[in-house]
């Protein structure tokens, strides 16, 4: 069974990955002929909105996926007037408007941040007169990895973010003074079948997500069942099929949602050697309408990403309890190049080799 895959990065190479055991093969269509899924498929080099390179890549499959959120919506729904396309393709166009996911959520009783529309400094003056400073300018599209986006605590600086990031299409959200950045990735199957990962924390340098620790220490159950209420939720509200990774704010015993990803996520890397069963195969299984495989942990797991560096691949293997995954992409400055998992018992173990592990990674302690 040949399943096509929307994207040709890291995690369009790490689904093949996962797929090739359960006798599966992929065809990976992406702008760049460099693309380094192509190192594990077929690829398709061309413009997603090209309808020529839409209908060679959809040429014999059985159904598509996709393996990042900005994908156009027009190719999807292309695609899914050939063949089935899931996730939902409704699924990306809610994840590609920062406006317009927020609203979803709170129209399922999903609490947010307090948000308003920008499109205009009149606007923009009527929302920090209601949020006041400090607040968050966006934009409603595109950006990731801390881009388009401005912290603003004062009307001078707002003034020069609003046209900074494109004088309109933007949205204003109120500075929320939060513990820490958490996430929880539901899955759910084509049969409805679902099942979820543990809460994992997040830390980020730059914007960039830097280690995720799972599961998130000191996450009492009540926070747990709370996360899986709000991703069950949009899941069901959307018809959703695969892995839907929803990032959070913890504040006190209060989780109010940030942002939503359709797809796999890089703060379920630590699946691979974390878990029972990993991200990327349940994606796989759920797609195909296969019984899900346990999210059960395996003890506690940390997941470093490398940015722009390459290690000693022999410095981090010497480790114990440490797995390598190089993406075989080109070393660039602030690029995502791989990752580093480290696997221990306890939280106690784990803890403890954490500067260790960063050290492997040349990445300073994050925040």
């Amino acid at each position: 069974m040949r399943l096509g895959i929307l994207g040709g990065g890291q995690l369009g190479r790490m689904l093949a990955l996962a797929g090739y055991p359960l006798g599966l093969s992929f065809r990976f269509l992406d702008p760049s002929p460099e693309a380094c899924a192509g190192q594990v498929g077929e690829l398709v080099a061309g413009d997603f909105l090209d309808e020529e390179t839409l209908r060679r890549f959809a040429e014999g499959l059985e159904l598509v996926t996709y393996e990042f959120e900005n994908v156009p919506v027009e190719a999807a729904r292309f695609l899914e007037a050939r063949l089935p396309v899931l996730p939902p393709p409704k699924a990306l166009e809610v994840a590609q408007d920062r406006l317009a996911e927020k609203t979803f959520m709170q129209s399922l009783g999903i609490p947010t941040p307090p948000f308003r529309r920008v499109d205009s400094l009149r606007e923009l003056r009527e929302g920090l007169e209601a949020l006041g400073f400090p607040a968050l300018l966006k934009t409603r599209r595109g950006g990731y990895d801390g881009k388009g986006q401005a912290l603003l605590t004062s009307w001078e600086e707002a003034e020069r973010a609003f046209h900074a990031l494109g004088g309109g299409g933007l949205i204003l959200e109120g500075y929320v003074p939060f513990q820490r950045e958490l996430s929880i990735l539901g899955v759910r199957s084509r049969t409805g079948e679902v099942a979820f990962y543990p809460l994992v924390e997040n830390r980020h340098q730059g914007g960039i997500l830097r280690l995720s620790l799972a599961p998130a220490p000191g996450v009492f159950p009540t926070l747990q069942q709370k996360a899986e209420i709000y991703a069950r939720k949009a899941m069901e509200a959307l018809g959703y099929v695969g892995v839907l990774a929803l990032e959070l704010f913890q504040v006190g015993e209060e989780l109010l949602f940030n942002e939503m990803a359709p797809r796999v996520h890089n703060s379920g890397h630590w699946t691979l050697e974390g878990a029972e069963t990993s991200q990327f195969e349940n994606h796989l299984r759920a797609l195909l309408g296969l019984p899900l495989g346990s999210t059960l942990p395996r003890g506690h797991s940390a997941m470093a990403n490398l940015i722009g560096v390459k290690p000693d691949f022999a410095q981090v293997l010497a480790l114990p309890g440490t797995h390598l995954h190089w993406y075989g992409k080109e070393v660039r400055p602030g690029r995502k190049v791989g990752h580093i998992t480290l696997r221990r018992d306890t939280w106690e173990d784990l803890a403890r080799d954490l500067p260790h592990l960063l050290t492997l990674a040349q990445a300073p302690e994050p925040v």
